[in-house]
């Protein structure tokens, strides 16, 4: 029964990917496909093609694919500027789980008895999501609870659904020319991974925990903790936080209180997750946050959590300090640096192109229409459509500072977003200077320089010794494995059975005309006539090899060496 039901659902995707399939995502960059999405578009298809549709349908395919819609929504260089909108409004809101079921699921996974743990548990949730529901609960010392717990058979639905996309997405990588660019499979593998650690609720207390340490400096800020013995993989019990959601403040209230150093201290504590502790929340977006009573800002929902290597956080903090100074052939060169170059990579194309839009940036003041997380994902975009594939940090960076920027926006319609960004962006630059030039770093610095000195000499005597005696040589490995010695072998093969064809081919039409004794097939000469047809087995088989087994050249790729 498990096997029918994957059937099902893979035929279920299939339909789905069939029907979307000319809508223009996942379409080459510049090419006339994504113009037609956007413009053929008539009312009476709009029902059933076109971005509104495509998350509709998105939405119907259950929780997995939401959360694919939400991963879909940073992604600039796969997606029209059409469904990009329509994704970003895409909902989470589904009709909850009866509460007896939810009570079940508490009790197994705690091992315990609902009475014993909670003095009141709500049966009518907070919120109900595709993923999980919250409900309100009492403990039995009188502490107010918020409880998260995951649907069920929602993890096995993700696992079939991930099964399938990769399948699908590896075809792609083989059979499109932009999945041989952008790489489907490895895109799917990064969202199995988010999506496999979103379902562990483990994993997001261990993120509440961190990032309420981590944010002890902004007293404006607040991250619910939670309680470590009432958390499993689909339980999570955290403080409850009560508050007004920051799309809902009222003018009497903004009249009354200053929200601005709530706008600025999220903006600041978030670039300080990203540079200095190196992670990023991929989903702040206003639903995730509440106005307190006492006028903190809560923070919740941190499943999303992606780790952002030192090196990535370099290049990104001083992608960001030449923007802001409008600085665009530098953004261009931190942008290759981390990215991998594609076979038919223009640079002086990317570079034109980036200067004229960091140039705009800096002459609109950081606003609305080209605000910073703007400009990451409009340089992700020009990226792929210049042969540059950008790292997916840079997407997620540009995504999470859009949904910031919303939320602070929400908070102080008259924010200056750039001048905070920019202030906190070169504060941090000091700090890092400061660092560099701490007794510690400069210790470690001088015993590798030390190292370095001790060893040159007698590595250069090494090198010497192996030039005077003719010993010198310069190994080049993996020749034998490469994808040259088996195209050669590929060819001279064919080569080889070609000339037996034909040589098969001469050698029973010449039987066929002479007078040869012996059996006949069909009136000629049998020899002559199982030659003729061994041969037309056998260039049958080629000409087949060749179209069935013969693959388009991996588009080549290659890093930068400044990264």
């Amino acid at each position: 029964m498990a096997g029918n039901s994957s059937m099902a659902r893979s035929a279920q995707i299939l339909r789905f990917v069939l029907k979307h399939r000319a809508s223009g995502v996942f379409a080459d960059p510049g090419s006339d496909t994504v113009v037609v999405a956007e413009v053929v578009e008539s009312p009476q298809e709009a029902d059933d093609l076109g971005p509104v549709a495509f998350v509709r349908d998105l939405e119907a395919l259950g929780p997995t694919f939401i959360k694919l819609g939400q991963s879909l929504s940073t992604r600039t260089d796969m997606v029209p500027p059409a469904y990009l909108a329509a994704l970003e409004r895409m909902q989470d809101d589904v009709l909850p789980v009866p509460a007896a079921e939810i009570r079940e699921i508490v009790e197994a996974e705690l091992g315990v008895r609902l009475g014993k743990l909670f003095k009141e548990f709500e049966d009518v949730p907070l919120g109900s999501a595709s993923l999980a529901q919250v409900h309100r609960a009492v403990l039995n010392d009188g502490r107010e609870v918020a409880v998260k717990v995951q649907r069920p058979g929602v993890d096995n639905e993700a696992m079939i659904d991930l099964d399938t996309l990769a399948g699908l997405a590896r075809r792609a990588d083989s059979a499109t020319g932009i999945g041989r660019r952008v790489r489907f499979s490895e895109w799917v593998q990064e969202f199995r991974k988010s999506l496999m650690a979103e379902l562990d609720y483990r994993l997001e207390a261990d993120n509440l925990e961190r990032f309420g340490e981590r944010l002890a400096d902004y007293p404006e800020l607040q991250v619910p903790a939670p309680l470590r013995d009432l958390c499993t993989r689909r339980v999570l019990t955290m403080e409850l936080v009560r508050g007004t959601k920051v799309t809902s403040l009222g003018g009497l209230r903004r009249t009354e209180n200053d929200y601005e150093l709530l706008a600025s201290a999220l903006m600041r504590g978030y670039l300080d997750q990203v540079f200095v502790h190196g992670e990023i929340h991929a989903d702040p977006h206003p639903g995730n946050m509440l106005v307190t009573e006492e006028g903190r800002l809560a923070i919740f929902d941190l499943g999303m959590v992606a780790h952002v290597p030192p090196r990535q956080r370099e290049h990104l903090l001083k992608l960001l300090l030449a923007s802001v100074d409008g600085r665009g052939e530098e953004v261009a060169g931190e942008t290759i640096a981390m990215s991998i170059q594609l076979e038919d990579f223009d640079e002086v194309r990317y570079v034109r192109e980036v200067s004229h839009l960091v140039a705009r940036y800096a002459a609109h003041g950081g606003s609305q229409a080209l605000s910073e997380g703007r400009l990451m994902l409009e340089l992700a975009r020009l990226g792929l459509t210049c042969g540059l594939r950008s790292p997916p940090e840079m997407q997620m960076l540009g995504k999470t500072l859009l949904n910031l920027e919303g939320v602070s926006r929400a908070l102080e319609p008259e924010l200056d977003v750039k001048r905070v960004v920019d202030g906190h962006l070169q504060s941090l630059m000091r700090q890092r200077m400061r660092q560099a030039f701490s007794p510690s770093r400069l210790a470690g610095d001088a015993m590798e320089l030390q190292a370095l000195l001790q060893e040159a000499p007698r590595r250069l005597s090494t090198i010497l010794s192996l030039v005077s005696e003719n010993k010198l040589r310069v190994n080049i490995g993996g020749l034998q494995e490469s994808r040259l010695t088996e195209n050669l072998q590929k060819i001279a093969n064919r080569v080889a059975a070609g000339v037996i064809v034909a040589a098969l081919i001469m050698a029973s039409a010449m039987l066929m005309r002479g007078d040869v004794a012996g059996p006949k097939l069909f009136g000629y000469p049998a020899v002559a006539m199982v030659m003729f047809l061994l041969a037309s087995a056998l260039g049958f088989g080629i000409v087949l090899s060749v179209l069935v087994s013969d693959r388009r050249p991996k588009v080549r790729e290659e890093r930068s060496p400044r990264a």
